[in-house]
């Protein structure tokens, strides 16, 4: 009974649909297929419970099709890209969509896409965009939430082994997750190299 809210961490908006998709790749059609859009009948189970675009606040995004920033547009969807990142910082957008979910008693789902990062901090992703979002920027939105205490759940996507160097995207991953489970700054310990 309580509405469902999304964080989208991610380069992509994912919101292409099967019949809009350019490079017909499943990875760029999740967000269409949770917000019920057509052309999905038939060949996945409908969505039980669509999600409401007016829940959803996607950042760091920096690479979108046609086709998604006409659905963008016409679902009214609340974007961050990369450039009104630069020109706000981060702080003022997720105080903003923290609050919404707060006040509609409402569960916060977090979608971590390795790509949200920029690859020179994260190079184990096969979707590589230059200039995502930076170390301090990814930990203090995961430290934002955590403050909140709004997560309900999160998923972790992307994470390309055999492209990492010495598991420096995969260290900095489980890092981020700690930050979003609690861990402060003042936690952390110095790593050798």
């Amino acid at each position: 009974g309580r509405p469902q809210f999304v964080l989208w961490l991610d380069a992509h908006p994912d919101m292409n649909t099967l019949t809009s998709s350019l490079s017909g790749h499943l990875h760029g059609t999740p967000m269409a297929y949770a917000l019920g859009l057509e052309s999905f009948e038939g060949i996945f189970p409908p969505v039980p419970a669509p999600l409401d675009p007016a829940n959803i606040c996607m950042m760091g995004l920096r690479s979108v099709d046609e086709a998604e920033h006409r659905f963008i547009a016409e679902l009214g969807i609340d974007v961050y890209d990369m450039r009104r990142i630069d020109e706000l910082g981060v702080v003022k957008p997720m105080e903003a969509f923290l609050r919404r979910v707060a006040q509609s008693n409402g569960l916060l789902h977090v979608s971590f896409d390795v790509d949200f990062l920029d690859p020179e901090i994260a190079p184990a992703v096969g979707t590589t965009v230059p200039g995502g979002a930076t170390f301090r920027e990814a930990h203090l939105i995961m430290e934002m939430i955590h403050d909140s205490g709004l997560a309900s759940s999160l998923d972790l996507t992307e994470l390309n082994p055999f492209l990492d160097i010495r598991g420096k995207t995969a260290t900095l991953m489980c890092d981020l997750t700690a930050s979003l489970l609690g861990r402060k700054v003042l936690d952390r310990r110095t790593r050798g190299l």
